[in-house]
């Protein structure tokens, strides 16, 4: 019996022959699909067109002899924004999931085409730090959120602009980036992650502006005495910084508050947003000099405003050092009796003449609103050129004393409704206080007496001012 190599061989047939006619076969059917045809495979991006559009699917065009679907969860996930906006004829990128599934249909999808598509040119940005320009469409506590193609990219807060950055209030991720929602921005690729979907943008990596070339510009357009709103971006033991418009200034210590304090901390905290006045600009070495202060009433000034120079006032002794000693008049309220206004006499210390606790009557030489320097003296309570002063005082004390029986008129009432043999008797009580100055201007009697005994003897160099004309003589 002879087999079917046999039969083909009797018949001029070789097995060779018979493979050329099957391929040839084959060819046959590839050229009636058409010329240089691929078929697609499973993972493959082709470009494709669409060739109708039906509620849950649709068809589009590959160059095959049938069209490829977008149907079931692939046709659920195209956002219904970027469904609405595509037309029968428009060209689109597919992604190839099945060439053909059970029922011989070629599966494709969009979503994922977008998606492929999008990590290759975030790949391409990568490597070529192009800029691409896109918007925020969102945030979370750490950033912004920012799409390229159909990827969410992620760009933290360090790497948001400083101009941007400079912009921002709030304590809360809502009230800091809530604002931003639908402003453009310009970004740069600085990480790509396919696996973990993981993409980071930079837009200060895009920012044609540095931080130098940004406090360039802001202390060009800064002026000394300018009012400026800023955030404080950081505390340190000496002062803090408060960025205006991109550029860092600093706050001194000594320029936050007009309380002594130890810390910026006890009265700043990071993020807060703070108006300073522009103190200070040193362009060659870029600094911007700040104060809080400057722009608060001044306590001291208040309360040092009822006192004036020459007043006699009562005040405790704080502190001794070795160029004086400190006196408390009021509450913090403090000045300084300089070494050489503690006594007639050469002292080398303080505390030779005064003690810590113990209450004088001081006089006030010196009042510095400025510096917050109010200037004291012992040695000048007794001095004859503030004479004219002390009269004075002491006659405003005596008249205050002389008008306090008129705010009791209920005593003088009293005393009219007695007998009349009595009337004379309260004329004799109310001739009592004319006698009582004369005892209260035994003080100033004492001073021109030892003005007269002063004039005796010889003259000593002294800073005070000449007596005053008019002096009373003894």
């Amino acid at each position: 019996m002879m087999d079917q190599n046999d039969a083909q061989l009797e018949q001029g047939e070789t097995p060779e022959n018979h493979l050329i006619d099957n391929q040839n076969d084959m060819a046959s059917l590839l050229d009636q699909e058409g010329p240089g045809i691929e078929f697609p495979k499973a993972g493959e991006i082709r470009d494709g067109v669409i060739a109708s559009i039906t509620p849950g699917q649709i068809l589009v065009s590959v160059g095959t002899k049938s069209e490829g679907m977008i149907t079931g969860k692939e046709y659920e996930l195209i956002p219904s924004e970027e469904l609405s906006e595509l037309k029968v004829g428009q060209e689109i990128p597919v992604f190839v999931i099945n060439p053909e599934d059970q029922n011989g249909n070629l599966v494709l999808s969009y979503v994922r085409a977008r998606e492929e598509v999008s990590w290759t040119r975030t790949e391409e940005l990568l490597t070529s730090k192009e800029v691409f320009h896109s918007s925020i469409v969102g945030y979370n506590k750490g950033g912004l959120i920012v799409p390229i193609g159909g990827l969410r990219g992620f760009v933290p807060s360090s790497q948001i602009s400083l101009s941007r950055r400079a912009g921002l209030s709030g304590e809360t991720p809502d009230q800091r980036w809530s604002k931003m929602i639908g402003q453009e921005i310009d970004v740069v690729v600085i990480e790509v992650d396919r696996e973990r979907r993981r993409l980071i943008l930079s837009e200060r990596a895009a920012s044609t502006e540095t931080r130098e070339t940004i406090k360039e510009r802001v202390i060009d357009e800064l002026k000394e005495g300018e009012i400026r709103t800023g955030r404080v971006t950081s505390l340190a033991d000496f002062g803090a910084f408060v960025n205006i418009n991109g550029a860092d200034g600093l706050v001194h210590l000594s320029e936050i508050s007009w309380d002594r304090i130890q810390h910026p901390g006890e009265v700043l905290k990071v993020g807060q947003e703070v108006k300073v006045k522009v103190i200070s600009i040193e362009r060659e070495k870029k600094r911007i000099g700040l104060s809080i202060r400057q722009l608060l009433d001044d306590p001291w000034t208040q309360r040092s405003a009822q006192f004036v120079v020459g007043q006699l006032v009562e005040a405790t002794i704080t502190r001794l050092t070795k160029f004086g000693a400190f006196a408390r008049l009021e509450d913090d309220l403090e000045g300084l009796i300089h070494i050489s206004e503690i006594s007639e006499k050469r002292i080398e210390h303080p505390k030779e003449v005064l003690h810590e606790g113990e209450q004088v009557t001081l006089r006030i030489i010196k009042i510095d609103p400025e510096n917050h320097r109010i200037g004291l003296s012992l040695r000048r309570v007794e001095s004859m050129a503030y004479a004219d002063m002390d009269w004075q005082s002491l006659d405003e004390i005596l008249g205050n004393e002389e008008e306090k029986p008129a705010e009791e008129p209920e005593e003088t009432i009293a005393v009219a409704e007695k007998p009349v043999d009595e009337l004379d008797k309260p004329v004799v009580e109310a001739e009592k206080p004319i006698a009582e100055p004369k005892k209260r201007v035994a003080r100033p009697k004492k001073v021109v007496v030892e003005a007269e005994k002063a004039a005796d003897e010889p003259e000593k160099p002294v800073d005070e001012p000449e007596k005053p004309a008019g002096e009373p003589e003894a």
